[in-house]
């Protein structure tokens, strides 16, 4: 593996452009594939085999036209000036509702004169659209041609909202400026790290080229399967993030090398050959990961987990051809357009004397290291124990979109369930006729008669006279939790006669955090256990493997607890950019703190992506220092020259990590904040207090044990190793001191 990646390295490095061309050219027809195609998002938010999924499927059958979820919606209306039926307002509702009945695929519309349409104020209507045969994919473009009709009330005063009726994950999320601020910072960075602009500028290239292809292929990919809406800002996140880190661990490495006086072209197969499989081995990782959440039986998550790992794959892929190539190209022009006093070069005899005195620091007390670091992060992690789940619901969206404002209006003058209706659905025994059969009339009356219902929609009939349906409003807005209770009062009720489901927005959120909640702990665990077993294979030491999956959990743990304060806990819920709840006259309800529920899946998909990602730290940190410790032999001196060689490094590249979530978390999607927030606390504390502290102190303690593999393993393990050699530093450690060192280890 080492040799062929030094090959492929040193290949490139003398074909710098044809290398070049390719990844432009490619990026170039992904980019212009998707402008002409469009990258349509459809996420697919059901889950067979659950109630709600269930009651969806009967609510397509033979209850006319528009009965399908995502197939209508609504505009609220607000006037401020006074009563909805005064006679203007109401001749320009009439034609306003007259020009929505002639945009394409709408089948019903239901003014807001009809029964339940009118707030008790008479303020706050809502006329409710019915479409049918409209692709669930431009449900977004058919939004705004109803509300542009609806323009004869606009003249007269009255203000018009777009609701979609639809589930939120139906609503594309759409960057750019993020991704700008995110590159930006890691320039700054980077000039810093290296204190040379041409050096600073090849991993901001080759990370957007990366990302160029990434998004080109998931754009595409959009035309064949149902990718999510967060695919696009999550791939953008994980692939800036990983694709700079990437070039930076092997740029760094090729600079080291050309300080020492290696030839260029030897130095680029000697990066490609050691840090190349780091990169490779650490990329592995994030993928497996991603993959395990091919498990949690959520299939927008699925999807999302596997969409995202290929913005990793692209980043691993051009940090092995497309970095050496242009390394190859530039010489030794590499360290061209210096900066004054920052980026040093140091070469391999200079370890960089703060980190490695901080290793020689924790070698020598490591217990009370260990101890000190624990407690912090036991500290931090604390308050994930009191981390709240729900739904994260329009109510929580920016000020500024029109789902928001919708959302207010509707809990102004219809209840704050309003936002969330329920769709009970009844299989029947028998064939009825009408909604005033005696079965219907009882399922209605018990509806009514349910603990935290507020109202109850007149019941429709199917064609086939064998299901009822029933809308039902509850008094709870869709992120409160009681709201779940309500659809799990009504699934228990028992009504002779009749097969309750019950679907909606609300029932399928239930469904999942019900589905993800069972599925959570095998995910961890094949997600834990792959990890450990490629690390197994990258250093063939079982004790490092297992060593390394625990401190990834114990990061994790951080996260969650930095999650927990901002948001359950409502600390920081203003300083990361989110609104409180607003009254009629937009005056906030609260001022200071105030909680926001976190989706039930966003747990499990923080695991998947913090544990590849801090396991790339951890495969770079091993890799220096099994390497030192292949040269002398002595594990305590290893861990310092291991920590003091990449100290530097880890730390640069975190800071970028933290800078590009930190950037997002400026994004005005409430899940981005989410993400953004526990992705850099994780990194931030990950790259200090785990990699700097907590790794070295338990691998002083543990000795020769790090490095100890059964001689059965050995035999069975196949030779796939990234860290046995160290022909990629000088100087080399000599036949003797591999036969010292593995007869040490044995």
């Amino acid at each position: 593996m080492a040799s062929f990646l030094g090959r492929l390295g040193e290949w490139c490095a003398r074909h710098g452009r044809i290398v070049l061309a390719a990844w432009l050219m490619l990026a170039a027809a992904l980019t212009a594939g998707t402008l002409v195609f469009g990258r349509p998002v459809s996420s697919d938010v059901s889950i067979p085999g659950t109630d709600a999924q269930r009651a969806h499927d009967l609510m397509r059958h033979g209850f006319g036209p528009g009965y399908d979820p995502g197939g209508s919606v609504q505009l609220v209306l607000y006037s401020k000036d006074g009563s909805l039926l005064a006679t203007a307002r109401k001749h320009a509702v009439e034609d306003a509702v007259a020009e929505i009945r002639k945009v394409p695929h709408v089948v019903q519309v239901d003014t807001p004169y009809r029964v339940g349409g009118l707030s008790s104020s008479l303020q706050i209507g809502v006329i409710a659209v019915r479409l049918s045969g409209n692709d669930h994919s431009k449900l977004t473009e058919t939004t705004q041609q109803l509300s542009a009709a609806a323009e004869p009330v606009r003249r007269v005063g009255v203000e018009v909202v777009p609701a979609g009726s639809g589930n939120p994950a139906d609503k594309e999320i759409k960057t750019g400026a993020s991704e700008i601020i995110g590159v930006a910072c890691a320039l700054l960075v980077l000039l810093f790290a290296f204190g040379t602009l041409v050096a600073a500028l090849v991993p901001i290239f080759t990370a957007v080229i990366s990302l160029g292809v990434g998004l080109g292929v998931i754009g595409l990919l959009g035309h064949l399967v149902d990718v999510p809406k967060q695919a696009g800002v999550m791939s953008s996140m994980i692939g800036l993030g990983v694709g700079i880190d990437y070039a930076l661990f092997l740029l760094s490495r090729h600079r080291k090398l050309l300080a020492d006086g290696v030839p260029v072209h030897e130095s680029i197969r000697r990066t490609a050959t050691g840090s190349g499989g780091a990169v490779l081995f650490a990329g592995g990782t994030v993928v497996i990961a991603l993959s395990a959440l091919m498990l949690a039986g959520f299939p927008m998550l699925r999807t999302l987990g596997w969409v995202t790992g290929i913005s990793v794959v692209c980043a691993v892929l051009t940090s092995l051809t497309l970095v050496p190539a242009l390394l190859g190209l530039l010489g030794h022009r590499i360290n061209a357009l210096r900066l004054p006093l920052v980026g040093r070069v140091r070469g391999s005899g200079d370890s960089g004397s703060g980190w490695a005195g901080l290793g020689n620091w924790v070698a020598g007390r490591p217990w009370r290291v260990l101890l000190a670091s624990l407690l912090v992060i036991g500290a931090l992690a604390a308050p994930a124990l009191a981390l709240k789940l729900g739904p994260l619901d329009d109510g929580y969206g920016d000020r500024g979109q029109a789902s928001r404002r919708a959302y207010e209006l509707m809990e102004a003058g219809f209840g704050p369930g309003s936002n969330g209706a329920m769709i009970v659905v009844g299989e029947l025994d028998t064939k009825v006729a009408s909604a005033d059969a005696p079965v219907v009339k009882d399922l209605k009356n018990r509806l009514e008669h349910t603990s935290g219902v507020a109202h109850v929609a007149p019941a429709k009939i199917n064609i086939s006279g064998m299901s009822v349906l029933v809308q039902v409003v509850s008094d709870y807005r869709p992120s409160d939790p009681r709201a779940g209770d309500v659809v799990r009062a009504i699934r228990g009720m028992h009504v002779p006669g009749v097969q309750l489901h019950v679907g909606g927005q609300v029932a399928g959120l239930t469904d999942a955090s019900d589905r993800i909640a069972d599925r959570t702990p095998p995910v961890i665990a094949v997600v834990v256990l792959l990890s450990a077993l490629l690390l197994l294979l990258a250093f063939r030491a079982p004790v490092v493997a297992l060593k390394a999956a625990l401190m990834n959990l114990i990061s994790l743990g951080a996260a969650f607890g930095a999650l927990a304060l901002v948001f359950s806990y409502g600390l920081g819920s203003r300083l990361v950019g989110m609104d409180p709840p607003v009254s009629m006259d937009g005056s906030y309800l609260s001022t200071i703190f105030f909680s926001v529920p976190i989706d039930s899946y966003v747990p499990l998909m923080l695991f998947a992506v913090l544990f590849g990602l801090s396991m790339d730290y951890e495969v770079f940190l091993l890799t220096s220092v099994r390497q030192a410790y292949l040269r002398s032999g002595d594990n305590r001196r290893a861990v310092a020259d291991g920590l003091g060689a990449t100290g530097r490094v880890i730390t640069s590249a975190a800071l970028i990590m933290v800078v590009v979530f930190v950037a997002f978390i400026a994004y005005p999607d409430p899940l981005v904040k989410v993400f953004g927030v526990g992705l850099a606390v994780a990194i931030a504390v990950d790259a200090t207090i785990i990699r700097g502290l907590l790794v070295p102190a338990t691998m002083v303690l543990l000795g020769r044990a790090n490095w100890w593999c059964p001689a059965w393993l050995d035999r069975l393990l196949p030779n796939l190793s990234i860290a046995d050699h160290a022909d990629d530093d000088e100087p080399a450690a000599s036949e003797h001191d591999k036969q010292l060192v593995g007869t040490a280890a044995s």
